[in-house]
């Protein structure tokens, strides 16, 4: 397999599909990996006004390839704050500042920085089969990836804290049950599925859903009163977008909305 197939790309309808493609290694991370799918989420932010992540084979994810951080083969231990800071850290800042929305479809195991990596996205959905699992706690690591910090603010600190300590597999449909995910769906219908959303919305205001992202993530850490002004400032702004004209103009007229995104 040739670096550049590491990460594989579609565009159609709107919707930028990226598939992981290391099945052979549970699609964990080498940094060539890394850099495919920053490059194709570069692409998305330029050409999509959808993204749909998923995996190739039987898992989602793996997390880092730990054969390319083995204490055993290097002449002393790996610098991973490093691979923190250059690789996991800036792929999830661009995953947040995509305007668009992000749909993580987990078609298998996510473990250790997939999970995080599934987590980061603005809707999981994830087959039957799948299972998440915080295996950094297996190899005396902490949860990154944004791990730490999704973790207790989607599940609350106990099922945060017994996730991590325990590296306990969490099944999909409890993943979805406890609101860690959307949705849980059949094997044979996440694709279908997923597709379809991503479809849906590519289709819909996506300035309103850039605005929709901005207002969500800035709640995490805004007062009360600075977010009620960031609201109107955002309500101005799509107020005053052509999205929102046609999506009126189409609800009187009694027609579909035809939304370009702005």
């Amino acid at each position: 397999m040739s670096d550049s197939d590491t990460v594989l790309v579609s565009l159609e309808a709107g919707v930028l599909e990226i598939t992981l493609n290391r099945p052979e290694r549970l699609n964990s991370f080498n940094e060539d990996q890394h850099m495919a799918l920053r490059a194709a989420l570069t692409r998305a932010a330029a050409e999509a006004r959808a993204v749909l992540l998923t995996g190739a084979g039987r898992g989602f994810c793996a997390g880092q390839d730990l054969g390319d951080r083995d204490p055993r083969k290097m002449d002393g231990p790996p610098d991973l704050g490093d691979t923190v800071r250059r690789l996991w850290a800036p792929l999830i800042r661009q995953i947040k500042a995509l305007p668009m929305p992000v749909i993580c479809a987990v078609n298998g195991v996510a473990a250790g920085a997939g999970s995080s990596l599934a987590l980061a996205c603005d809707l999981t959905l994830a087959a039957e089969s799948a299972k998440f699992i915080q295996s950094f706690g297996k190899v005396g690591l902490i949860p990154d990836t944004a791990g730490s910090w999704h973790l207790p603010k989607l599940l609350g600190p106990q099922r945060a804290m017994g996730l991590a300590l325990t590296a306990q597999p969490l099944p999909a449909q409890q993943a979805a049950d406890w609101g860690l995910i959307w949705q849980s769906l059949p094997d044979d219908q996440l694709m279908t599925e997923a597709r379809a959303l991503a479809c849906k919305l590519a289709a819909g205001p996506t300035f309103g859903y850039a605005s929709t992202k901005r207002a969500m993530q800035a709640a995490q850490t805004n007062t009360l009163d600075a977010h009620l002004e960031l609201e109107a400032e955002l309500m101005k702004a799509c107020g005053e977008s052509a999205d929102y004209a046609e999506g009126v103009a189409a609800f009187l007229d009694k027609r579909q909305p035809e939304f370009k995104g702005q």
